[in-house]
């Protein structure tokens, strides 16, 4: 099983996300703009080594965690596609379930049963695609 460490960015996105914080809240913390934050998880730029110590404390870890980053599997970054695929599928049945009720009710080609039947599968798609999400 291959290993691979996470960049400096996919941290500091992930422990973000863990601590339910938006960019823009991490960024008031530290006192920088969002943009700033977003530059540093998409690993375009790096915060000033100043300030690692003040993001650390807000993580609630050290510098020297904050800046090895996690190892992550390749079973762990599989199942991560995979999951955001399924997420995509459902609001996909969800989306098209929706456009095909009105679609058909524009034509006067479906009965209020069938329609009430396709609204549920995609609202019932859209349930599962929340419940599912390990940050919300």
């Amino acid at each position: 099983m291959k290993k691979q460490r996470q960049t400096f960015g996919a941290m500091v996105a992930s422990l973000r996300k863990e601590q339910g914080m938006t960019q823009l809240e991490l960024a008031e913390k530290m006192g920088v703009t969002d943009k700033a934050v977003s530059k540093w998880e998409r690993d375009l730029s790096f915060p000033d080594v100043s300030s690692l110590p003040r993001l650390a404390e807000i993580f609630g870890i050290s510098v020297d965690e904050l800046m090895q980053g996690r190892e992550r599997t390749e079973e762990q970054e599989s199942g991560e596609k995979t999951a955001a695929l399924v997420d995509v599928i459902l609001k996909g049945i969800a989306a098209a379930m929706g456009v095909a009720v009105a679609v058909l009710t524009i034509l006067k080609q479906i009965d209020t049963n069938s329609a009430l039947g396709m609204l549920g599968i995609g609202l019932a798609c859209l349930a599962v695609s929340q419940f599912t999400k390990k940050d919300a």
